[in-house]
């Protein structure tokens, strides 16, 4: 069973590169009947698994990893946050996370566009079975690339589970202090691009005195960030630890997330397990997410409802205390444990329909 493991190896960890890791760690432990076999183009010392480096300069999904996979023939191969090679000599599983670049193409360079376009409708095509991250990105693959139903299985991803630190008020002060945050702040996670619609967080922000927007989040838009950045009611800190993150959303006033499309939404989780307040877009795979554990905005470019949503949050306490309360529940629903588990289950099923397809085939003549 061979997987495609080279997300995990990345020095920059955003969503696609936490999931691999996450999921690569426990897949032996959940499934220790399956002969798992994990591959990478660099070292990865911290997974603390069985992992075989192929080094190559470039292309290494669609000409290293396929050579490899020629010489040792697995039964199986699964890609959690990559591509399925165009010449992959084994039965693929492929975890779709999103079809951003379908509905927002303008935000990817034609080149790159085209490459995830012919990849995923690639994979869509040839693989045995496919992975949703959330039934939002499932209906993408039955609309936008009219796949069988029965061929996609919904397997959400994890984050939500255990208790968060506590943190220490003095430390976490300093913290914020060293970011040049000095007064309660709205949270904002993610990259900043036009997608995530941090401009209409900005507008709500600025028509609330006193208010300030903080952005946790790689910069892919560079005018964007320049908007943003040019607002004395906004920080832009740019990419943060782990550690940092989590700072941040221990000490916000709520989530802001206005994102127009999620294939799941990592950070609402993150917020309501940190027992943090979320206003988000009622878009995509959000409400999957949130549950009733979140305020929706109907239309996530309205920063007039995106501004009551806050006011009345800071006015009724006990609105405050259900989000609270509802979220920390709606979070523990969502583990790595139980996402493990979810795609090892596909795994197991397509292992053991080849299994039964290589005994109902006649014997070679001798």
């Amino acid at each position: 069973m061979a997987v495609d493991a080279n997300p995990a190896t990345r020095a920059a960890v955003t969503g696609t590169e936490h999931f691999t890791r996450e999921v690569v760690v426990r897949l032996p432990r959940v499934a220790p009947d399956v002969d798992w076999r994990f591959y990478g183009s660099r070292p990865a010392p911290d997974l603390r698994i069985d992992f075989t480096v192929l080094p190559f300069p470039r292309l290494w999904a669609q000409a290293r990893l396929p050579i490899e996979l020629a010489r040792s023939r697995p039964d199986l191969y699964l890609d959690l946050a990559h591509v399925v090679p165009a010449l992959c000599p084994a039965p693929a599983v492929k975890v779709f996370h999103d079809l951003a670049f379908e509905h927002f193409p303008n935000a990817y360079r034609p080149a790159e566009l085209a490459y995830l376009r012919w990849t995923g409708r690639h994979a869509a095509r040839v693989c045995t079975s496919l992975v949703a991250v959330s039934e939002s990105t499932r209906q993408d693959l039955i609309e936008l690339y009219a796949v069988d139903p029965a061929r996609v299985t919904v397997v959400h991803e994890g984050g939500g589970e255990g208790a968060p630190e506590a943190g220490d008020p003095g430390s976490d002060a300093a913290g914020l202090h060293g970011f040049g945050i000095d007064r309660p702040y709205l949270l904002n996670v993610g990259r900043v691009e036009p997608r995530k619609n941090q401009l209409s967080a900005l507008a709500a922000v600025e028509s609330l005195p006193g208010t300030l927007l903080v952005c946790a989040g790689a910069v892919h838009d560079e005018s964007l960030a320049a908007r943003l950045d040019a607002s004395p009611q906004c920080l832009l800190l740019g990419r943060v630890t782990d550690a940092e993150r989590e700072l941040l959303y221990r000490r916000a006033e709520a989530l802001l997330f206005p994102s127009l499309y999620e294939g799941f939404g990592l950070p609402v989780l993150e917020a309501m397990r940190q027992g943090l307040p979320v206003i988000a877009s009622g878009t995509s795979s959000l409400p999957e997410v949130g549950g009733d554990a979140a305020i929706y905005l109907a239309d996530p470019h309205d920063s007039t409802a995106m501004a009551e949503a806050i006011r009345r949050l800071r006015e009724d306490p006990a609105l405050r205390r259900r989000l609270v309360a509802a979220g920390r529940r709606q979070a523990s629903r969502f583990s790595w444990d139980a996402c493990a588990e979810g795609i090892a289950a596909v795994v197991r099923t397509q292992l053991s329909s080849g299994a039964r397809e290589a005994s109902a085939r006649p014997p070679v003549p001798s």
